[in-house]
């Protein structure tokens, strides 16, 4: 399992959850790498097996092979800030991802072929900024919330805006449930639940404090965090809370990755939840222990820099080249240009 931050600093920082030898409840975040790899602060990073992506404020998408713990390229195509990242990776891949799409700062958003890294097109889908991006499991559909107060709906097969619409308050954040017939969307302090196919209002989770991040999970739950420096688990259908882990930061939680069993091959439901918080600590709970009493980390780590984003990959690595090309990556490439 890896886990990738980025910092106000510049600074971007990977990890590997390991158990300790002799011992398989003992976890430990050991450091893979750590190093300016931006001119300005990171926005934005996510992580597909042994792929990690960067992007900031520099206008530029930095690329890691997490198997060498090494940055192997860069990206110069974005127009502005790059707010949000989503590396799709289809089932049948397991772990390595098929494409990357970035959205900006200005409105656009950008397809990228992730064998090698080959941009494909930009599309301008909101008249302001985009605050977030989600990619639907099928790779088909993708949805983007901006600052112009809209939620837009990209066809990605053919590479174009299907839909728009105006929400009326300002989303931060928009996220696809696993299975994909759901999507959140949160707005302040309020996380609003969706069926996918038709956008119905299916609940909304309330909270008390302005929301900054979300994961879901398998099992039917999500998780947020953000000013209440809280981890909390919530009922996407009743819209109450399972249970949470109160103050799990000193300071707001800025990100979260729900982690599958240690072994990366278990069908269960997932018990490890990854947290990082704009004090610097990234750490790592067995989610199965909040139900009882308030659980301590199993793992945590230090980066002593003001976090701004988390993403994390539960595949085992899988050491492939960055370079060359094939049919698949010519048939998407049609594809897209249609």
């Amino acid at each position: 399992m890896s886990l990738v931050a980025g910092s106000y600093e510049r600074f971007i920082w990977g990890f590997k959850l390991k158990t300790l030898k002799h011992s398989t409840e003992t976890l430990t975040l050991s450091p893979l790498f750590s190093f300016p790899s931006h001119l300005s602060p990171i926005k934005s990073v996510a992580v597909a097996g042994s792929v990690a992506v960067s992007g900031g404020s520099d206008d530029t998408i930095k690329i890691y092979d997490l198997s060498t713990s090494s940055e192997i390229g860069s990206l110069n195509d974005p127009t502005s800030t790059v707010t949000s990242l989503v590396l799709y990776t289809p089932p049948s891949l397991h772990s390595f991802p098929r494409n990357l799409f970035s959205a900006y700062d200005d409105g656009h958003v950008s397809f990228y072929d992730a064998d090698p890294f080959v941009h494909l097109k930009t599309l301008k889908v909101h008249k302001k900024g985009v605050n977030d991006m989600s990619v639907h499991p099928s790779g088909k559909l993708g949805l983007t919330v901006g600052r112009d107060e809209c939620l837009g709906m990209i066809n990605l097969v053919r590479g174009r805006r299907s839909f728009f619409c105006k929400l009326g308050k300002e989303a931060e954040i928009v996220e696809f449930g696993c299975g994909g017939d759901k999507f959140f969307m949160g707005t302040g302090e309020t996380v609003s639940v969706h069926e996918a196919e038709d956008a119905k209002l299916v609940s909304e989770l309330k909270g008390e404090k302005r929301v900054l991040c979300l994961a879901p999970a398998t099992n039917g739950l999500v998780y947020t965090g953000g000013e209440d420096r809280n981890l909390t688990a919530w009922d996407t259908i009743s819209g109450k809370v399972a249970y949470c882990i109160e103050d799990a930061h000193s300071a707001r939680l800025k990100g979260i990755v729900v982690l599958s069993k240690i072994d990366g091959t278990s069908d269960e439901e997932p018990f490890l939840v990854a947290s990082a918080s704009s004090d610097g600590i990234i750490r790592v709970w067995d989610v199965r222990m909040a139900k009882k009493d308030k659980p301590t980390p199993l793992a945590e780590a230090n980066t002593k820099s003001r976090l701004t984003c988390l993403a994390g990959s539960s595949f085992k690595s899988m050491k492939k080249r960055f370079s060359g090309s094939s049919d698949s990556n010519k048939e998407q490439d049609e594809a897209t240009e249609q």
